[in-house]
């Protein structure tokens, strides 16, 4: 284990812990590794029937990648081209994969901020999994922000949300509460944060071995409490404007509309790379058509032509390093995006042989 990851098998439930408070759980290569081993050493192990993983404090399941990590690394070397940092994406979507298809009940608790790599270990497969948000709940898709795109299997998972809400929470960036969680099935049930102890107690004592079940029961007197959902409020104009394959078109479209929501969102959008938006839009409409292994090994290509682009670093520096919030986005407006730039991000780096994640199926 390092030091931000601690496991343990009590009543037959593998818990595994995220407590890197200061950083909001912000994933190591160190903690992917940690929790990537921890998962292999159980999937066969009959001592354990379930995984349940959630953060230490109440703040945060997991804020993502670590982005101060991803500038320092990525301008070490000319062109971003890092050892760590390949070693980073490639064992971060390798475990996102690894949990897609974990052969035993994975019971994530998404209580705080759940954003960005924290979706990669939250999203796991629908045939295993258990979503569970609290009114704590923070949860978003955020890259954009920073010049990036939402990976982690985010190709995948937000392409399948209904309608166009994937793509609104794609190319916004925004921060949606456990009601839009469980709305956008990117979250299964709901549960005040002051019983997420009793739960994790329920996982260490109880004799039911249908865990998901037991939860779910355990869960039912609250689902009443979770409250309205924004994103179904504001569906009709999410899938109008979106539906549009161009970004500069859903920007007019959004424009030309008067409502709160769409001059709010345009206003979002003007602050976001427009690059990258035009990048995510096209990641997205690809990722309807791929599964889930496919997805990781597109945006496995894609990433490493964000940190030859740069404009993930210009991002981070905005963000996290001068803290000025001033990036500057190259280019700096959709108008100055050519569809040149943008398959630019989807040519081959690797021969299919030799791409690092060629063995997920």
């Amino acid at each position: 284990m390092t030091d931000f990851i601690s496991s343990r098998i009590q009543n037959r439930t593998g818990f595994i812990m995220l407590d890197r408070p200061k950083a909001l759980n912000s994933l190591s290569l160190d903690m992917i590794r940690s929790i990537t081993r921890t998962l292999l050493d159980w999937q066969d192990n009959p001592q354990v029937l379930a995984v349940c993983i959630y953060g230490s404090h109440e703040r945060a399941f997991c804020a993502g990648g670590d982005i101060r990590f991803f500038y320092d690394a990525g301008t070490a070397t000319p062109q971003g081209d890092s050892a760590l940092l390949e070693d980073f994406f490639t064992e971060e979507y390798a475990l996102n994969h690894l949990i897609h298809f974990y052969p035993k009940p994975y019971i994530a608790l998404l209580n705080g901020v759940v954003m960005g790599g924290g979706m990669g270990i939250a999203q796991a497969g629908p045939d295993n999994r258990l979503r569970i948000v609290t009114e704590r709940t923070k949860m978003a898709m955020p890259e954009v922000n920073i010049g990036l795109f939402p990976d982690v299997g985010g190709g995948y998972f937000l392409s399948g949300c209904a309608g166009q809400l994937g793509t609104y929470l794609g190319l916004t960036g925004e921060i949606i509460t456990a009601s839009d969680a469980v709305y956008a099935d990117l979250a299964d049930l709901f549960l005040p944060a002051e019983q997420l102890p009793a739960l994790i107690q329920l996982l260490e004592t109880t004799a039911d071995t249908d865990l998901r079940s037991c939860v779910r029961q355990f869960a039912a007197p609250y689902q009443s409490q979770i409250g309205i959902s924004q994103l179904e409020q504001n569906r009709p104009l999410i899938d109008q404007h979106f539906a549009h394959d161009n970004v500069s078109v859903i920007a007019q479209a959004l424009h030309a509309d008067s409502s709160d929501f769409a001059q709010r969102t345009l206003g979002v959008m003007q602050t976001r790379s427009p690059l990258m938006m035009c990048v995510t839009l096209e990641q997205l409409r690809r990722g309807k058509a791929l599964n889930v292994a496919d997805c990781l090994r597109l945006e496995r290509t894609m990433v490493r032509h964000c940190f030859r682009h740069g404009e993930v670093l210009e991002g981070v520096r905005a963000l996290v390093v001068d803290k000025d919030n001033q990036p500057k986005w190259q280019p700096g407006s959709l108008e100055q995006v050519s569809q040149e730039m943008v398959q630019g991000f989807f040519a081959q780096v690797w021969p299919d042989y030799a791409h690092p994640l060629r063995h997920l199926v």
